[in-house]
């Protein structure tokens, strides 16, 4: 196929493309499992074949962006999802018996899951490969249309990312959209039959207002400011190890990293040492290695700039996991600033950081942690670390968040068997694996009858002897 089937807004209305995948779409509303796995066989093959030159369009974006975090962030997870839905989507694609009752007594109930139609997918900058094509398989395994729109700061990723897909299917199933907010604005306006969106809080609530007007059903993968928080019978060399990865994978710019860390009060100092200890063993000359990933671009380097600044002003105490402060946010590679007296009223506490910077706040109480996670916005993510059954149980049970990590963090997020989603601030519904293809599908209730009809004989005239006789029953 030719890459002139992926198009962008200037070649043709955002809403052109959409009539033409919806005409598509009613052309064939169903289909089959064969096509589908054919579907998502054709963008493995391209994938595979597309990888190295995303890697390197990726750290192009970036300014430099590690090899092995474009791998194992975006790529392979991509790649595991696509041969782990097209192992399952036999399965997924068969309608459900359901019981049908008394009162329906005899029929046949079943739940059918039919795809929606034409989806929208709005994908953020961060992980640009996984967030796109992860929801495109759900998307697709369900069998649905698709438009995404991919984000302006990667335009050499986006290129790389149309290629890829132009090769694998026609404008008609998968359309690449590029462009800036105001063309994001006018995607999330159109009357999708499902619209997933991907980004901060703020745009979600903006995208869901938009997207009421067609009554458009929306999943919202926001962020928030995720939690970790150290139970003080865990090691605090453990509970670094654990941690350090999920804060320094592509220099903290993930939705779901540990945005501030809880930390017995006493052992504040000691987190503090060992983080820079670790930090330097697994980022050796860290100004010349490449293993660590820049600050994506201008903007949010000032945007970060900013979020220190005011916490040093308002009394917080910096310090760089190595290197001086001066120097490093002169600079797009940051290493971890860990941050401690931090209050409630600075920015840092108060939005969702996206970067290097990790506020440690000590307490003095296991319920005094607790409590101040249970009076937040309900997170994307929360980790616990601790061996204590019962404090993992109360934690499990005290708190809501999108989900949890006992004795890690980030690698929930890698399971393809299970749902990823936020609540409350942190998003509405959910994607990956079985969860993805009920997202993208429509469960449609489906009650099948024969000749012999006994629900006649609950129709009118009431006050029959037979119908009190089963109200009777029925009410008992």
């Amino acid at each position: 196929m030719d890459s002139s089937n992926a198009s962008s807004s200037s070649e043709t209305t955002l809403f052109q493309i959409w009539q033409r995948q919806q005409q598509a779409f009613q052309a064939l509303p169903v289909p089959s499992l064969a096509q589908r796995r054919a579907t998502l066989g054709a963008l493995k093959k391209a994938l595979l074949a597309a990888y190295p030159q995303l890697l390197i369009a990726m750290s192009q974006d970036f300014g430099h962006r590690s090899e092995y975090d474009s791998l194992l962030a975006d790529v392979v997870p991509v790649l595991n999802n696509l041969k782990y839905c097209q192992r399952q989507l036999p399965r997924w694609m068969q309608p459900q018996r359901r019981h049908s009752g008394l009162l329906l007594f005899p029929s046949k109930l079943q739940v059918h899951y039919q795809p929606k139609g034409v989806c929208g997918i709005i994908v953020p900058w961060n992980f640009p490969v996984m967030l796109s094509l992860s929801p495109l398989v759900a998307a697709l395994a369900a069998g649905n249309r698709v438009m995404l729109k991919l984000s302006e700061f990667t335009p050499h990723t986006n290129r790389v990312l149309r290629q890829l897909l132009a090769q694998a299917f026609e404008e008609s199933q998968v359309a690449v959209i590029e462009g800036d907010a105001s063309v994001a604005a006018e995607f999330s306006a159109l009357p999708f039959d499902h619209l997933l969106f991907t980004g901060a809080t703020d745009v979600g609530k903006a995208v869901m207002r938009t997207a009421a007007a067609n009554l458009t059903p929306v999943t919202l993968e926001l962020g928030g400011k995720s939690p970790a928080i150290i139970a003080d019978d865990m090691p605090i060399s453990l509970a670094v190890e654990r941690l350090l990865y999920a804060k320094t994978l592509n220099a903290g710019q993930t939705c779901v990293a540990p945005d501030y860390v809880l930390c017995p009060h006493a052992k504040v100092a000691e987190f503090i040492k060992c983080w820079q200890l670790k930090f330097n063993r697994m980022y050796p000359d860290f100004a010349h290695n490449a293993d660590y990933s820049f600050i994506v671009n201008e903007r949010h380097h000032q945007r970060l700039r900013t979020l220190l600044n005011d916490a040093q002003v308002q009394g917080a105490q910096c310090v760089p996991a190595l290197g001086s402060l001066e120097a490093l946010t002169q600079l797009r590679k940051w290493p971890t600033v860990l941050l401690t007296e931090v209050s409630d009223n600075m920015a840092v506490m108060q939005q969702e950081i996206f970067g290097p910077l990790l506020p440690v706040i000590g307490y003095q109480s296991w319920e005094q942690a607790l409590r101040y996670i249970q009076q937040k916005p309900r997170p994307l993510a929360l980790y616990l670390l601790t061996f204590d059954k019962q404090r993992q149980q109360q934690l499990l049970q005290q708190t809501h968040s999108g989900g949890v990590c006992i004795n890690d963090a980030l690698y929930h997020v890698a399971a393809d068997d299970a749902p990823f989603g936020g609540i409350g601030p942190s998003g509405m519904g959910h994607y990956h694996g079985r969860e993805g293809f009920l997202e993208f599908s429509h469960a449609r209730t489906v009650l099948s009858k024969k000749r012999v009809n006994p629900a006649k004989l609950m129709q009118p005239p009431y006050h029959r002897w037979w119908q009190k006789l089963l109200l009777k029953y029925l009410l008992r």
